[in-house]
């Protein structure tokens, strides 16, 4: 009966080659799947990038109802830090987008000539993002995959769609 209750003790928990085992699939598993964790994050907030392009547009078309010529900075699109909307702080876009920084990427709103440019830039390529985006007051959004800014000059970014 001492024989038995001493087998039985030995089999109660896992031995240590069996652990190891466990681990080494679970690592094996992680390092299988983390680069299409990062890869569905930064697509994720390359999307989000792609709406808040458009909110400048919207933003913009407000302030050029509203003011009769388009905003040259962020800023003037952003929250006043006191007081009613103006030109120079027309309340049509959050704080968090009027500072030129969101998600990961860098915002650099230029006026032009009857117009305006808007860049979005990742902070760290391959980090935050693997596109730089490119829009004007035409409402088309360019894209270049790499760590260049993207320009006019740039792919559309739906060209890829209409192939």
């Amino acid at each position: 009966m001492a024989l038995q209750i001493d087998r039985s003790r030995r089999r109660r928990g896992f031995s240590l080659m069996e652990l190891l085992i466990v681990i080494a699939i679970i690592l094996v598993i992680l390092a299988i799947a983390l680069p299409k964790v990062n890869s569905a994050r930064m697509m994720g907030t390359e999307t989000a990038i792609i709406r808040q392009i458009q909110t400048v547009h919207t933003a913009q078309t407000q302030y050029f109802s509203q003011f009769g010529k388009y905003a040259t900075t962020m800023t003037e699109l952003g929250p006043p830090a006191s007081g009613n909307p103006s030109p120079t702080a027309a309340d049509l876009i959050p704080n968090s987008l009027a500072s030129g920084a969101k998600d990961g990427y860098t915002f650099m709103l230029q006026g032009t000539a009857g117009g305006y440019t808007l860049t979005a830039s990742p902070v760290s390529y391959n980090g935050t993002g693997r596109r730089g985006f490119y829009s004007d007051q035409s409402l088309v959004i360019r894209e270049n995959w790499g760590p260049e800014p993207a320009t006019a000059s740039s792919r559309e970014l739906n060209e890829q769609a209409k192939k």
